[in-house]
């Protein structure tokens, strides 16, 4: 299976989309310091100094949620960009979210944020990863230039 491929699924479609535009104001606080978020330098201090991650490993979190987000709503390298967000999500479970357990603090009662969010994200990275852009995305039409056919499209299955 190429990083392209991918067939003309609705299911595809939505999860890119829905996932993007979930994860991309979270890329803007972190790379333009919108929605009050700390901008590109001030993550990066804040995740070397609270968190202890290096710099570099934090370019990668600000790009998978900026320009990885922008990637999932065109369905472009969608493959890789829900590998980028299994990862800051993963990644977040693990440093962050695990010891407030698994609900998100909706009544303010917890000192920080559960990790259902994230397991949802993680969902929708991996079926991602399984189905690839879908319909109306950029891998589509580069599998369509390329001549690919998914085993599904071969046998007349469509999700």
């Amino acid at each position: 299976m190429g990083v392209f491929q991918t067939g003309d699924s609705w299911a595809g479609f939505v999860l890119r989309v829905t996932l993007g535009f979930v994860m991309l104001p979270h890329g803007a606080q972190k790379l333009l310091g919108w929605f009050g978020g700390a901008g590109f330098q001030g993550t990066i201090q804040i995740f070397s100094e609270k968190l202890h991650i290096h710099p570099f490993l934090t370019v990668l979190v600000i790009l998978s949620e900026s320009v990885g987000s922008i990637g999932l709503v065109l369905g472009f390298f969608t493959r890789v960009c829900a590998f980028g967000s299994l990862c800051v999500m993963t990644g977040a479970i693990l440093l962050v979210h695990w010891p407030y357990g698994f609900f998100m603090n909706c009544y303010g009662t917890q000192m920080g944020e559960g990790f259902e969010f994230h397991l949802l994200a993680i969902g929708i990275s991996l079926a991602l990863l399984a189905v690839g852009g879908g319909r109306w995305s950029v891998d589509g039409a580069i599998t369509n230039a390329l001549g690919y056919r998914s085993r599904r499209e071969t046998r007349g299955i469509r999700l």
